[in-house]
């Protein structure tokens, strides 16, 4: 298998797929998915799923990202399923952090056929406490607000209101999106144990009142940063030596936590097969 350029998106096609998973990476790392998560992604394609991978550059405007990201990955499972497969397959979405919150905005304002979600570490904060600066700005707004106020200024408010910065939609507005609108019945979210920023139980709320029958949480050992880990192949010499043994200790001590979460994820996509 090689990964392949297809209208923008990155795909890896398996020799006999039984499924197809459209991933979206993190908002700071998601311009190369095929190779900030190769592990994940490649081992997911080696169990039989085609990956196609949809690259984006952040903005404060995550409704035109979720909308151009749409788009992009239609061209290529469109390509896929009538050039490449010749057959129809089901779709998942898998997401991680910010990929999260586009697939929950696609899913909620566009209409997808998605046989279910899978929501890893969901972020939704607001833009001063996502992108550096913006809280110093915000608090610099407040401040030339109430100064205009005193001096009866008209440009100091637009002044100002050009450092009053937020994502479109906020957090509030996504996840009242969520619940009005949102299309995708059957979700898997995974949060993580030594995960600061990730916001996966209020999200757990909100689809329960929407879809309280197929919306489940698994909590696993690891970071936000934990499906970002790369597998690194660790070949030993003609003989095993003490150097080997501590390279395979410690490879499998690091890896630990990325092979818990990509067996999560193959056995909520095919749970049959974790039973043979």
């Amino acid at each position: 298998m090689e990964w392949q350029e297809i209208y923008g998106n990155w795909v890896l096609v398996p020799p006999r797929p039984i499924a197809i998973i459209h991933f979206l990476g993190g908002a700071f790392v998601a311009t190369a998915p095929q190779v900030t998560y190769r592990a994940l992604l490649e081992a997911l394609a080696a169990q039989g799923y085609a990956i196609v991978a949809t690259p984006f550059v952040n903005t404060l405007d995550h409704t035109t990202i979720a909308q151009r990201v749409m788009r992009m990955s239609n061209l290529a499972l469109d390509y896929l399923t009538t050039e490449v497969l010749r057959q129809y397959l089901p779709i998942y979405g898998i997401g991680h952090s910010m990929g999260c919150k586009l697939h929950l905005l696609i899913g909620s304002l566009f209409p997808q056929e998605r046989a279910g979600n899978i929501l890893i570490s969901f972020n939704n904060y607001p833009a001063k406490r996502s992108i550096p600066l913006v809280e110093q700005f915000t608090q610099f707004s407040k401040f030339t607000s109430q100064l205009a106020s005193q001096f009866n200024s008209p440009l100091l408010p637009q002044f100002a209101a050009a450092f009053d910065v937020e994502f479109t939609p906020s957090p509030e507005e996504t996840n009242q999106l969520i619940l009005e609108q949102y299309q995708v019945p059957r979700n898997l979210l995974i949060k993580f144990t030594n995960d600061d920023i990730d916001q996966t139980r209020s999200l757990h709320g909100v689809l329960l009142e929407r879809f309280p029958n197929l919306t489940s949480v698994q909590i696993l050992k690891g970071s936000h940063l934990t499906p970002l880990g790369q597998d690194v192949n660790w070949q030993a010499g003609k003989e095993f030596t003490p150097l080997d043994a501590i390279g395979q200790f410690f490879k499998q001590e690091f890896y630990r936590d990325l092979n818990q979460l990509k067996r999560t994820v193959l056995t909520w996509l095919n749970p049959l097969e974790s039973l043979r």
